[in-house]
C-alpha cells in the first residue's frame, strides 16, 4: 500500500550490485516474491538452473550473488566461468565460493580464459539455464548472438553496446530469442523498483499533470586513465585498465554511469526523444589519457516539446548530485535518489524541498538488483514471457545519441540514430590476444579524444 504523509522521504538501502557479495548476498535478497511458486517436478528430474558467468569483475560477482539469492526459486548453481584475464576468474571464484559454498560448482575444467572463453562457458549450459553477460560493453552483441544461437536464457549487464551498430545487432538477437521463447533480462534494474512503479502509475493517472520537464544528474568524483606502461600489451590494457575510459570498449564513463537516469527519463515520458544536443568539457591541463569528457550536459527533446535535462560530471572536490526529478503542470516529484535509492515522493507544487513532500512511496522489499533477478527466475520457472532486449537497447541508443551530440557539437536526431550502423570496432567477433588494438595512443600515451565540430560517432 502507498501512504499519504507530511514527513521526510523514505530512507532506503544504498548498496550497489558491486557491493553485493561483500555485504552478504543472502541477507540482501530481501523478501521480494517470497510467495513465488516453483512448479512441481518429478523426484528424479534435475530442475537446477545452471549459470555461466561471462565477465568476472565486481558486476559479474554481484549478478551471480543476486541470482543465487532469489527466494523460493528452486535450485540455482554457478556452473561455469569465463574471462579474458585468468586472475579475475580466480578471484571471482574464490569470493563466490566463500559466500555461496553450496551453490558454486565450478571446477577448474569449467573455468575458461580467453577472448573465446564465452563460447566454452555457454556450451556448458542446457536449455533453461542462464548465461550472465557481465563484461564491459564491447563484446555484448557477440556474446548475446551466441547465447541465443545456443538456446539459453540471458542476463545482460549495461551498457549493452558502445555504438548504434552493436545495439541494432542486439535488438535483432532479441527478436530471434523471442521466437525461441528465451528469457532475457537487462541490467537497467530500476524498471523493477516497486516504488518507482507506484509513481509511474500516479503519473499515468494524471496526478502530476502534463509532464513538461525532467531533471536527472549523476555527479561525483572521477577517475582518469594514466599512460600505458611499456610492458603492458596494448589490447589487454584497453579491455582491462582502460575499459571505462575508452569509447569502443565500454561506451565511455558517462554512459556507464548515466544510462539508468536516461532510461528513467524515457520511462517517465513513455517515449523516446526525437533529438538531443549538449555541451561537454574536460578539466584544463588534465593528465587524463582517456577519451571521456569530464562533464556532459544534454537536453533531450520529446515529440510533444517537453525536455529532459541530463547531466554528468566526474571531477573530484565538486558539488555532487545523484537524483531524478519530474515536473508536471500540477506538481513535481522525485523519482530516484542517491546510488539508485528508491527515493520516491511527490511534492505539493514545483518546490523540490523536503518540507514540501506530500506523498512517499512504501519501502521496497528488496533492492532493484535483486528484484530483476526474482522476475527473471520466475519467468524461467513458470514460462512467462520476459524479453527486455529491445527496450533496454533503445534506452542505450538514447544515451549514445546524447553522447554523440556532446562529442560532435551537433543536434542529433532519433531518426539519425535509427539509421546509423556505426561501429567503433568492426572486428570484435574475431578478437584474440594478438589482435591490434582498435585505437592507438599518441606519443604521450593519449588516446584520441572527441573534439566538437570535428568528431562523428553515428
Amino acid at each position: 500500500m502507498e501512504r499519504e504523509v507530511q514527513s521526510s522521504p523514505t530512507s532506503s538501502r544504498k548498496s550497489s550490485r558491486r557491493e553485493f557479495v561483500a555485504l552478504g548476498g543472502k541477507a540482501a535478497a530481501g523478501a521480494a516474491m517470497a510467495s513465488m511458486a516453483v512448479p512441481p517436478v518429478h523426484a528424479a528430474e534435475d530442475n537446477t538452473i545452471r549459470l555461466a558467468q561471462i565477465g568476472c569483475g565486481p558486476r559479474g560477482n554481484g549478478a551471480v550473488g543476486n541470482a543465487l539469492s532469489v527466494p523460493n526459486s528452486g535450485p540455482v548453481k554457478l556452473f561455469a566461468m569465463a574471462d579474458v584475464f585468468e586472475d579475475r576468474v580466480a578471484r571471482s571464484h574464490k569470493a563466490l565460493s566463500k559466500e555461496f559454498p553450496e551453490q558454486v560448482d565450478v571446477p577448474p575444467e569449467r573455468q575458461f580464459v580467453g577472448f573465446d572463453a564465452y563460447r566454452k562457458a555457454i556450451d556448458c549450459l542446457r536449455p533453461g539455464d542462464v548465461a550472465l553477460l557481465t563484461t564491459r560493453a564491447y563484446p555484448r552483441p557477440t556474446h548475446l548472438d551466441y547465447a541465443v544461437e545456443k538456446g539459453v536464457n540471458v542476463f545482460m549487464e549495461k551498457s549493452f553496446a558502445p555504438d548504434p551498430g552493436g545495439l541494432k545487432r542486439m535488438i535483432r538477437a532479441g527478436e530471434r530469442a523471442e521466437k525461441k521463447n528465451l528469457k532475457i533480462a537487462a541490467g537497467v534494474m530500476c524498471r523493477h523498483s516497486v516504488a518507482r512503479q507506484a509513481l509511474i502509475r500516479k503519473i499515468r493517472d494524471g496526478e502530476l499533470g502534463e509532464i513538461h520537464l525532467i531533471r536527472a544528474a549523476r555527479m561525483g568524483g572521477g577517475g582518469t586513465l594514466p599512460p600505458r606502461k611499456p610492458d603492458d600489451k596494448e589490447l589487454l590494457y584497453q579491455v582491462g585498465a582502460g575499459k571505462i575510459h575508452l569509447l569502443w570498449s565500454s561506451s565511455g564513463l558517462m554512459i556507464e554511469l548515466l544510462i539508468h537516469q536516461i532510461d528513467e527519463c524515457c520511462w517517465l515520458k513513455d517515449a523516446w526523444p526525437v533529438s538531443a544536443h549538449g555541451l561537454g568539457g574536460c578539466v584544463p591541463h588534465s593528465g587524463d589519457c582517456g577519451q571521456n569528457h569530464h562533464a556532459y550536459s544534454m537536453e533531450y527533446t520529446f515529440a510533444d516539446g517537453s525536455t529532459a535535462l541530463v547531466s554528468n560530471r566526474n571531477v573530484p572536490k565538486c558539488y555532487n548530485d545523484f537524483a531524478t526529478y519530474v515536473h508536471g503542470t500540477q506538481r513535481a516529484a522525485q523519482f530516484s535518489g542517491n546510488i539508485h535509492a528508491p527515493t520516491v515522493h511527490t511534492y505539493k507544487d514545483q518546490r523540490t524541498a523536503k518540507e514540501n513532500i506530500d506523498w512517499v512511496a512504501d519501502d521496497e522489499p528488496c533492492t532493484p538488483w535483486q528484484a530483476e533477478w526474482n522476475v527473471l527466475i520466475d519467468a524461467i520457472r513458470n514460462d512467462r514471457p520476459h524479453n527486455e532486449t529491445r527496450r533496454a537497447c533503445l534506452a542505450n541508443l538514447v544515451a549514445v545519441m546524447g553522447r554523440a551530440a556532446v562529442h560532435s557539437g551537433q543536434v542529433i536526431t532519433w531518426d539519425q540514430m535509427l539509421a546509423s550502423d556505426f561501429l567503433f570496432c568492426d572486428y570484435v567477433d574475431d578478437l584474440d590476444y594478438d589482435s591490434p588494438a582498435p585505437v592507438q595512443p599518441d606519443a604521450d600515451g593519449r588516446y584520441p579524444a572527441p573534439i566538437p565540430g570535428e568528431w562523428s560517432e553515428i
